[in-house]
């Protein structure tokens, strides 16, 4: 367990010192958007129907993403908290979005339930009042509006919430944790198992990205 803890550490302080060095090669002006991927490694998330793991949606939902930014004759400045099935504490990656020194920071989720008709997107931001109090909630609205508008997504609002990448990064930048449907829904459990799915998904968040023009002191 020592070992593997070591390694896990070893592994964060890599891809954080690597993160600084491009970071120190850069000459954008882009702003910088560093996307948290939910979960990882032994921390599945939610469980949904046939199977369906929280971790591999939202990791299958960031590497289209990464896809679409390749394609861009202009990229945009994307980073995420994890590249592959890797568990990283939360502060750990706050540490790292702060190191990158984010503009944007997005948290992505999917939901559960034990109400099986339950559907739709929620959207989080940080309770606590800071220079990104405007900022954070009209980012979070455009992107329930452009969920539900596009892809015929619920919206349940856009709510306060107390989790702690919020707390940790809601004063730093404007921060957004989605949650991005219910696994226990079938509908919405079916929708992610269709590459179609998760590409719409990632080409809506991918939309409101390079829309982004958000400023920070």
């Amino acid at each position: 367990m020592k070992m593997k803890k070591v390694l896990k550490n070893v592994s964060f302080a890599i891809l954080l010192l690597k993160m600084c060095i491009i970071f120190g090669q850069e000459t954008s002006i882009q702003k910088r958007i560093v996307i948290d991927v939910g979960h990882g490694g032994k921390d599945s998330g939610a469980i949904g129907i046939n199977g369906t793991k929280e971790k591999d949606v939202v990791q299958s939902i960031t590497n289209e993403i990464l896809k679409m930014n390749d394609e861009l004759e202009n990229p945009l400045d994307i980073y995420l908290t994890r590249y592959s099935d890797t568990l990283i504490s939360l502060s750990d990656r706050s540490k790292l979005a702060k190191s990158l020194d984010a503009d944007l920071f997005i948290s992505l989720h999917c939901n559960h339930s034990d109400n099986p008709n339950a559907i739709g997107i929620e959207v989080y931001i940080a309770k606590a009042i800071s220079q990104y109090s405007k900022e954070a909630p009209w980012m979070a609205f455009k992107l329930q509006e452009a969920f539900n508008k596009d892809l015929g997504f619920e919206s349940r609002g856009v709510k306060f919430g107390n989790f702690q990448m919020l707390r940790e990064m809601g004063s730093y930048c404007p921060s957004v944790l989605l949650e991005l449907g219910f696994l226990s829904s079938c509908d919405e459990s079916h929708y992610y198992g269709r590459s179609f799915g998760v590409r719409a998904v990632a080409l809506v968040l991918m939309e409101n990205l390079k829309n982004y023009e958000g400023v920070r002191d």
